[in-house]
């Protein structure tokens, strides 16, 4: 399987997927730091950077099987101030289905805090969804929390797999 991870930072899902034998074919991430690490730790893979700038990249519709992204939680969280997509991090969300659109990947995985689910009464996740299924995504989401997936910590999130051929139910075998 070959992936295009979006708001990379230091690159769980590689670590993920590594044993899996899936590949990135590349990361975007603007933050020096984990820019930094993801040379280091993964020195032939580019690192994109601002994926606002996603139809400038070389990257072949077709290239990629799955794009794996978790955008910018602050502006969903109940910690923040919660724009949502009024906030130009919440806003992300859409440049990803506008991204998934550009390069059609069979698979798709998302990443949010569950506050996403009730920000703006729901409005902003019904955006996403209702333009992921405009694109003609089937997905099925989930929040699961790390603790009980041998992380000593609480954290919940919600987790969004999407399959291209529209069929929910193909993404709901992966997450159920």
């Amino acid at each position: 399987m070959r992936y295009l991870s979006v708001c990379s930072g230091i690159e769980a899902a590689s670590v993920a997927w590594e044993t899996l034998g899936w590949s990135p074919v590349a990361f975007s991430e603007i933050e020096p730091f984990p820019s930094r690490v993801l040379a280091t730790r993964f020195p032939g893979v580019p690192n994109l950077g601002d994926m606002t700038k996603f139809r400038e990249w070389d990257i072949e519709r077709g290239a990629v099987d799955l794009i794996v992204g978790g955008t910018p939680c602050q502006a969903f969280s109940v910690a923040g101030l919660r724009k949502g997509l009024e906030d130009p991090r919440g806003n992300l969300s859409l440049v990803y289905v506008a991204m998934v659109d550009h390069y059609r990947p069979e698979w798709i995985v998302w990443e949010n805090v569950p506050g996403v689910l009730s920000s703006n009464g729901g409005r902003d996740f019904g955006a996403f969804i209702g333009a992921l299924a405009h694109i003609g995504y089937g997905f099925s989401w989930r929040v699961l929390d790390a603790q009980y997936f041998g992380v000593p910590q609480r954290r919940r999130r919600v987790f969004l797999v999407g399959h291209s051929s529209g069929d929910s139910r193909r993404a709901a075998e992966v997450l159920f």
